[in-house]
């Protein structure tokens, strides 16, 4: 999954270098036109806000990734004392799952779902803003890579099929047999195809394609879950978490960076402080 993610990246980096050729090439070309033709934006970007976002988060999940998968192993002997009475009562009949086809299986919808947006470019509305498009969705995957890498810094959660005897005792002590939560593979999948999803309703509102769009991605997410819980990769939990992280990655991302939120009269965003609280109040008038 650190391959597959670092080369997503790689592959996000060149769409928005050639994203900005595009739209170098189309400011020139429009010019000699009327400054007054209505704008049919999408999206809007802000430069000063999610450059630097974007290339943060991206240079923490990097960081992050080689701190998730550098972890120590367990000692042998703490193996064989894991306890499934240890394990809360939601997850506990999870414990001990393993099956290495279906571990594959769902490794070839993580790789396959990964470039999936990028077909995206194949439309002639959504490819003359390839620029954004490509930064979004690197914001997207990088909001995700921070949550993923972050929680499993933080928690050394035992994946299921370390209670299984017959896993090879190999797997069982490696340091990524301590990365259950939350599921990453379910997280990624949802952040490519959801964030497909959205971007394609976003430019094609009318379009009753796009419930089969949103429909193949909540099917490949949900596909890649199961996948995971029969492969003894990740509980029931850690797959629902990472199910919702990578599906609210996907359309969020995209959606606050609507263009006609940042028009919306009704809409405003204020500091707020009071008391012992403070932070940001959203209004909104309907």
């Amino acid at each position: 999954m650190k391959m597959g993610l670092l080369a997503s990246l790689a592959l996000l980096l060149h769409t928005f270098s050639y994203g900005q050729n595009d739209t170098s090439t189309a400011l020139s070309n429009t010019n000699n036109y009327n400054a007054q033709a209505p704008s049919e934006e999408v999206y809007k970007i802000k430069p000063k806000l999610d450059l630097p976002l974007t290339i943060g988060a991206t240079a923490f999940t990097i960081f992050g990734f080689s701190q998730v998968y550098t972890k120590e192993g367990t000692p042998e002997a703490t193996i064989r004392n894991l306890s499934v009475q240890n394990i809360p009562r939601f997850d506990r009949w999870a414990a001990d799952i393993y099956n290495e086809k279906a571990a594959d299986a769902s490794d070839y919808i993580f790789y396959g779902s990964v470039p999936v947006p990028f077909l995206l470019l194949a439309d002639k509305k959504i490819r003359k803003d390839a620029a954004k498009i490509g930064l979004l969705y690197l914001q997207a995957m990088a909001t995700t890579g921070v949550l993923y890498t972050g929680s499993n810094m933080v928690f050394n959660r035992y994946r299921p099929y370390t209670y299984n005897p017959n896993a090879t005792m190999g797997d069982r002590t490696e340091g990524n047999a301590k990365n259950s939560f939350f599921a990453g593979h379910a997280a990624l999948v949802g952040t490519a195809t959801f964030f497909t999803a959205k971007v394609f309703a976003d430019y094609h509102p009318t379009s009753n394609w796009k419930w089969v769009v949103y429909g193949a991605a909540a099917v490949a997410t949900g596909t890649t879950g199961y996948l995971r819980h029969r492969g003894g990769r990740h509980f029931p939990s850690d797959i629902l978490v990472g199910t919702a992280v990578g599906t609210l990655s996907g359309i969020l991302v995209p959606h606050f960076h609507k263009h006609k939120l940042f028009k919306d009269p009704s809409l405003s965003v204020l500091p707020y402080s009071g008391g012992l609280s403070h932070g940001l109040l959203l209004s909104y008038k309907w």
